[in-house]
Order: structure tokens, then sequence, then C-alpha cells
């Protein structure tokens, strides 16, 4: 961890306060009315930095939790959460980590570096996938345009406003519910679909 992160990594909670406190990315959206998606995201598939290309249908009948992480952000201690979150609910859940320098180049490392890093400081279990887009444009990944089009998971088009965003699918396949950067994965409004 370089000095940048240090600071950053000192700061968290502090920084999440703040955040919480002026109402900086900190909305929820639900799938209130239950919608249902128009394609599966089980067609889906990502790429691994450590076990490859592995199809979300493996993940059936869990929660997915897809994250856009970055390695020198305000919001990186939050690996250390989502990987108490995967820990605790494994049996139930699976994390999916998109590493993307889509906001301000604060992931400016290779595949092999930004593992490297969470793998030192964070010791993350969960599938960490190679860097990627994750806003609309050229390159991005297949799995963000499903859960931003609604003619594709049936009802969203909130594109992460910043790192850390985090969509919640539920066992059937279905975009439950979206978490802001500075909603921790450990929230109550997590937790209450794990429990």
């Amino acid at each position: 961890m370089n000095l940048k992160q240090k600071f950053l990594k000192s700061v968290y909670p502090v920084f999440v306060k703040y955040a919480s406190l002026v109402g900086m990315h900190n909305a929820s959206v639900k799938n209130s009315s239950k919608t249902a998606p128009l394609t599966s995201i089980y067609e889906l598939e990502v790429d691994s930095v450590k076990s490859g290309k592995r199809k979300l249908s493996d993940y059936k009948n869990m929660y997915i939790l897809i994250v856009n992480t970055a390695s020198y952000c305000g919001y990186t201690s939050q690996y250390a959460e989502l990987e108490k979150l995967y820990k605790i609910y494994s049996d139930q859940l699976i994390v999916l980590a998109f590493p993307s320098n889509d906001f301000d180049e604060q992931e400016p490392e290779g595949d092999e570096k930004i593992a490297e890093f969470c793998d030192l400081n964070f010791k993350i279990s969960f599938p960490l996938i190679k860097k990627t887009a994750v806003l609309p444009g050229k390159g991005q990944h297949p799995v963000f345009q499903w859960l931003t089009d609604p003619a594709k998971n049936g009802w969203n088009d909130k594109v992460p406003e910043w790192n850390f965003t985090k969509y919640l699918i539920d066992p059937a396949g279905k975009l439950v519910h979206i978490f802001e950067s500075s909603i921790s994965p450990l929230s109550k409004e997590v937790l209450n679909y794990l429990k």
C-alpha cells in the first residue's frame, strides 16, 4: 500500500460519515415492483484474474453482489467489508469485484498489480474480475450493460455514479437493489436480504 492508499484507508471512516451527512453517494434504489429481467444475467460470463472465465449461471440460486472497485478511492477500504460479508454468507452469496478506471483515474494499475494489492491488503477470497469499463460506451462490460439497461434487467437504467456502487441480484437472477458507494456492504439494507 503506497502513501496515498494508506491515507485513504486511514480517513475512510471519516469520509463515509461525511458522505452520509451531506448525502453524497448514499442513495439506494430498490426494485419495489419486483420486475423480472427481460434477458437472463445467467447468459453472461466474467473473466476472473485468478480463475479465468466463469459463467454467471454457475451462481444460480445464490445472491450475486456486483461491485465496481478501485484501488485509489476513498471507498477502497470497503474491500475489507466485502470480504467479511462474503466470508459470513458464502453459502448463499458471491461477490464479484470489477476493477475500473472510469472515475478520476483511480484504478491505473493492471490486473496483476490490482490482484496483488487486494491480496496483500485485504486478503480477498471472492473473484476479482479483469479490469474493465463499467460506464456506458465503448468497452463497457456486458454485465454492466445488463445492470444498466432496462431492456435487459427489466427496470433499471442507473449507472454507477462512483466506485464501489453495489448491484444485488437475487437467487432467481433478478436485480433487486442498487446501493451507492457510501452504503456499507455490511449495512442493514444489504444484510436484510441475507438473513
